[in-house]
């Protein structure tokens, strides 16, 4: 436990006074009446004649808003970094969910503990989600962007939206890592053998059960995938601290190219 503090107050002090936000360019996309905020991360020197991996991160709950700031808490930091950036260099997105939406179609009971999840992909995608997925579309059309090398990441309501966002865009990516978050078990059919999957959770996690991911690990295995999974003997909620301080979470997610998982 003490080597994982030491690790995680490495990474938070690494860029502790170098500005790391203003490394990310702020945007908005507009669609008619709905907007959808977001930080753009782009490689150092940065060439548009050149393909780059795309990564798309989903923030939790508690970073919902209007002010294209507060995504970036658990993270952005993380992917600022001039090492990794040096390593891997990419393009790397943080989309806003507004106060109001949800990245996954998801009925949510708050009076239990962890909270009671309904999983209604049938529904379609909420308008949160669908802006996602239009960004993402805009983005793999810039002559930039390596359509065999899109990664998806996502922690607690970012992690339901990363497997449902698997499961309405099952050709896209080549590896994706959701962490405390569940989803549709009856749907990793789509993507089962697409895309590497790596699932992490904390086993004391009072929020989100972590049967969730443990149910859609158990779906990957019985579709034929061989998915890695990380239960966090020691973690609460926030399984992503112990995630982002593991050396080879990045290096593992890069490795990976679309039809190779």
């Amino acid at each position: 436990m003490k080597n994982l503090v030491v690790a995680i107050l490495f990474l938070c002090g690494a860029l502790g006074s170098s500005q790391w936000q203003d490394k990310y360019v702020a945007e908005r996309l507009v669609q008619g009446q709905d907007t959808l905020s977001y930080r753009i991360l782009y490689p150092k020197d940065f060439d548009r004649d050149q393909k780059y991996p795309l990564v798309l991160f989903l923030h939790g709950a508690g970073e919902r808003g209007s002010d294209n700031a507060g995504q970036l808490v658990h993270g952005g930091e993380l992917f600022a970094m001039d090492s990794l950036q040096q390593r891997y260099p990419a393009v790397v997105i943080f989309p806003q969910c507004p106060k109001t939406d949800y990245w996954a179609q998801v009925a949510v009971d708050r009076q239990q503990s962890p909270l009671g999840l309904e999983f209604q992909y049938g529904a379609g995608p909420t308008k949160a989600l669908e802006m996602v997925m239009r960004l993402l579309e805009n983005t793999l059309a810039e002559s930039y962007a390596d359509p065999d090398r899109v990664y998806l990441m996502g922690l607690s309501m970012g992690g339901m939206g990363t497997f449902e966002l698997l499961a309405r865009k099952p050709e896209t990516f080549a590896a994706a890592i959701p962490i405390c978050g569940g989803g549709d078990p009856g749907t990793v059919s789509a993507y089962a053998k697409k895309t590497a999957l790596w699932a992490i959770h904390g086993a004391q996690d009072d929020v989100v059960d972590p049967g969730h991911s443990l149910e859609m690990v158990s779906a990957l295995l019985k579709a034929g995938a061989h998915p890695r999974f990380s239960l966090y003997e020691f973690a609460n909620h926030n399984s992503w601290d112990p995630a982002f301080a593991d050396p080879g979470l990045l290096p593992w997610l890069f490795a990976h190219t679309r039809g190779e998982p």
